[in-house]
């Protein structure tokens, strides 16, 4: 797309985008690397790439199109085909009689335009729009092409999938079960479940959600911490989907009115997959949560997880003492459980005995005595941790701590010569200590047994190709609402990612950049960490009773960063962006 650089430069100028001297150099810089200026501007003179885009349009007369919260019907995004679209960066988003508007980042490629009337037989009218709209079009293939093949599957059934209907207590149980274990054993169904599950893998989900609306089943995939709708089903699916998950789960069929959890494994030459089920009757039904976990993975490395610096210094120390208790804290899904287990591949040597007491057991690890809690028994975890003492463990790893009585055991344990790793629920590390207070542990033992508080979240690393940019001030100003930039600066001098006279106008940021395999621009998770030491300083604070803000206050006096910050820091070093770090810490 080749535009006018006078042109351009009279826009950007009149728009307040740039100066004229900034403009300058970035022409010169293009001429001179061979790059394309609108590339060269969106790098150095901090102009958004979506703001470039729009002037491009209004300049070039081409109407302007944002797709990011628009649903593409399948059979005119279908009208090109997915290989194609990615590969010229071309959607068809509207179709009108004989005109089909397609969205493009560069609408004045004519060869693709004339390849796409040829085979459409319809009269194209180019739109121009950003990365970020294709991508997240781009996205809609995978729904369509999952919905294709749920739709072979269904059509070229002829069992049928009429839904279940009991009413009345005339029907018996047991024919209730015979009937839905019939419809669980139906070929149709056991494909649906089955595909669910193979796209799932591929798609490196962590959760399945199936969820029965009024006339339809949503499918929705959870992918590095972001959930996305998959596809929908038929209603009349609804009751054979969930037999098939409760008779692989060996859950009762015929229970509607509770909840049920339960778990099963898929085994194949590529994978292995122990899942865990959540069923929960909501008012069209009972949902279902898939929990998809890798019996391959391996226990990663404190520096692979993300924690460097000062913080691992804390949790190498932490994890040499023979005594006390670490605990990590964070919401569902922070990746509290991978962090345990990181510390307990380290702690796992011959001469001791680890045991622990988990709800699930999400990985099995060599040499470790894993224990699965049952409340339906009466193994909780308090009753699971009181058992675990009399096996002559070293080192207890407790999943949660739920509870008065989990926590009062975990002390206690603490102080008879065992090291106690555990998880519990807060938003940062210094509000673990009112929560235990809370929980009625005494402060005294707190200061006897506490020797390292972790928490953590999870954010989205990018790929290898992500966009530079530097923060405008505008950008700073809405930084200044959730940090302290000037500690901030500090942080950065002290990593030397800035100079000493340099302040964060000079840092260069990255955005995600989308690419044909990664339409986000994102791949994987890491995650940021506050990491509290509990030295004798902060020992006498919780002797005082102080608040979990006047305890930050101080770890953040010896050294401790807060997520905030190792999130920003991490974005300075190009493994995620300052957006995904906001996402997760304001979530």
């Amino acid at each position: 797309m080749k535009i006018d650089h006078q042109q351009l430069k009279s826009f950007l100028l009149d728009a307040g985008l740039t100066d004229e001297k900034t403009f300058e150099q970035a022409l010169s810089q293009a001429n001179r690397e061979g790059k394309k200026l609108e590339d060269v501007l969106v790098a150095t003179a901090n102009i958004k790439s979506d703001d470039l885009i729009r002037l491009q349009a209004y300049i070039l007369g081409i109407p302007f199109v944002d797709l990011e919260n628009e649903k593409v019907p399948q059979e005119i995004l279908q009208i090109i085909p997915e290989s194609i679209a990615r590969a010229n960066n071309i959607i068809a988003f509207r179709k009108s009689g004989q005109n089909l508007e397609v969205a493009m980042l560069d609408p004045e490629d004519l060869k693709t335009i004339e390849f796409i009337k040829k085979k459409s037989d319809l009269k194209i009218l180019p739109r121009l729009t950003t990365p970020q709209s294709i991508k997240i079009v781009l996205k809609q293939y995978q729904a369509g092409s999952l919905q294709v093949e749920f739709s072979d599957i269904i059509k070229k059934s002829q069992v049928n999938l009429g839904e279940l209907s009991f009413q009345g207590e005339e029907i018996a149980n047991n024919q209730e079960d015979a009937l839905l274990a019939k419809q669980a054993q139906e070929m149709p169904i056991i494909k649906i479940v089955d595909t669910l599950l193979k796209h799932a893998i591929l798609q490196r989900a962590s959760d399945i959600h199936i969820e029965p609306l009024e006339k339809e089943v949503l499918v929705r995939y959870r992918v590095d911490g972001i959930l996305r709708e998959a596809m929908t089903l038929p209603g009349q699916t609804k009751s054979g989907i969930t037999a098939r998950i409760k008779v692989l789960s060996n859950l009762k069929l015929d229970e509607h009115r509770l909840p049920q959890d339960g778990r099963f494994k898929i085994n194949s030459d590529d994978y292995k997959y122990s899942i865990r089920v959540s069923i929960l009757p909501i008012a069209d039904g009972e949902k279902i949560v898939l929990r998809l976990l890798p019996e391959s993975n391996r226990a990663l490395g404190l520096n692979e997880l993300g924690i460097t610096g000062k913080a691992l210094r804390d949790v190498q120390n932490s994890l040499k003492k023979p005594v006390g208790m670490i605990l990590i804290t964070g919401p569902t899904g922070s990746g509290k459980t991978t962090t345990l287990y990181s510390m307990m591949e380290i702690l796992n040597q011959p001469e001791v005995n680890i045991s622990t007491v988990e709800d699930p057991i999400e990985y099995r690890m060599p040499k470790i005595n894993q224990t699965q809690v049952n409340p339906k028994i009466g193994l909780t975890f308090a009753a699971g941790l009181r058992s675990l003492l009399r096996q002559d463990p070293d080192i207890i790893m407790v999943g949660e701590i739920r509870d008065i009585e989990t926590a009062g055991l975990a002390i206690n344990a603490a102080l008879t010569g065992h090291l106690v790793l555990s998880t519990l629920h807060t938003n940062s590390a210094a509000g673990a200590i009112p929560r235990l207070l809370d929980m009625k542990v005494e402060p005294f033992l707190l200061t006897s047994t506490l020797n390292l508080v972790i928490a953590q979240r999870l954010v989205r690393k990018l790929t290898d190709e992500k966009e530079k940019y530097k923060l405008k001030e505008k950008d700073l100003k809405n930084l200044a609402d959730f940090c302290d930039l000037k500690r901030i600066e500090e942080i950065f001098k002290q990593e030397k990612l800035l100079k000493s006279r340099e302040t964060i106008k000079d840092l260069v940021f990255f955005r995600p950049k989308p690419s044909k395999d990664v339409p986000e621009g994102y791949k994987g998770r890491v995650g940021i960490y506050e990491v509290l030491a509990i030295s004798e300083e902060i020992k006498g604070l919780i002797e005082k009773g102080a608040s979990a803000d006047v305890l930050q206050h101080k770890a953040r006096a010896e050294g401790m960063k807060l997520m905030l910050e190792d999130g920003f820091l991490k974005a300075a070093q190009g493994i995620t962006s300052l957006e995904e770090v906001l996402r997760v810490i304001v979530e």
